[in-house]
C-alpha cells in the first residue's frame, strides 16, 4: 500500500500524505530532472536504468531529462514520445488508481514499447498481476489525475 504521495509546490518536492493537488506538474522529477536524473533511453538500450549527467540535459515539456551520453540525448531529441515514462513518469499502479506517486528507477517495465515506472518493487508486482487493466485504467485517468 502506498503511504506517500508527492505534492510538488512552485517546483520544490514536498513529501505528504494525502490528495495530490491541482498544481502537480506534468511530469515527476526528483532532484531537478525526471525520475531523479535516470536516463530514460537507457531502460530501452541497456535494459536497466542509468543515471543521467547535467552534460547531456534536455528540457521537453517544462521538464528536464538527464541522459547518460550523447548518443542518447540525440535519440531522445529525435523521438522523445518514444523514450518518455507514461504517466509523466509517476507511479502507474497509482495513475490506475487515480491518484500519484513517486517512482523508483528500479521497478520498471517496458509494455509495447512504452516505459511505465512503479512506486516501489512491491508495487511494480502488483501492477504485474494485470497489466491491461491497469494501463486501460490508468490511460483513462491520465492526466486529469494530476487535478484531482
Amino acid at each position: 500500500m502506498l503511504s506517500r504521495r508527492l505534492f510538488l509546490a512552485s517546483g520544490a518536492a514536498l513529501a505528504a500524505a494525502g490528495p495530490v493537488r491541482a498544481d502537480q506538474p506534468m511530469f515527476f522529477a526528483r532532484e531537478g530532472a525526471v525520475i531523479g536524473g535516470i536516463d530514460v533511453v537507457a531502460y530501452f538500450t541497456e535494459g536497466r536504468p542509468v543515471k543521467g549527467s547535467r552534460d547531456h540535459a534536455v528540457m521537453w515539456k517544462g521538464a528536464v531529462f538527464y541522459f547518460a551520453s550523447a548518443a542518447n540525448r540525440t535519440r531522445f531529441e529525435m523521438n522523445p514520445m518514444r523514450y518518455a515514462p507514461q504517466y509523466g513518469g509517476y507511479c502507474a499502479y497509482a495513475v490506475a488508481r487515480g491518484y500519484t506517486a513517486p517512482v523508483v528507477p528500479e521497478a520498471w517495465q517496458i509494455v509495447d514499447g512504452k516505459l511505465y515506472l512503479c512506486y516501489s518493487l512491491r508495487v511494480l508486482e502488483l501492477w504485474q498481476r494485470d497489466i491491461p487493466g491497469f494501463i486501460a485504467r490508468g490511460d483513462a485517468n491520465w492526466p486529469q489525475v494530476l487535478q484531482a
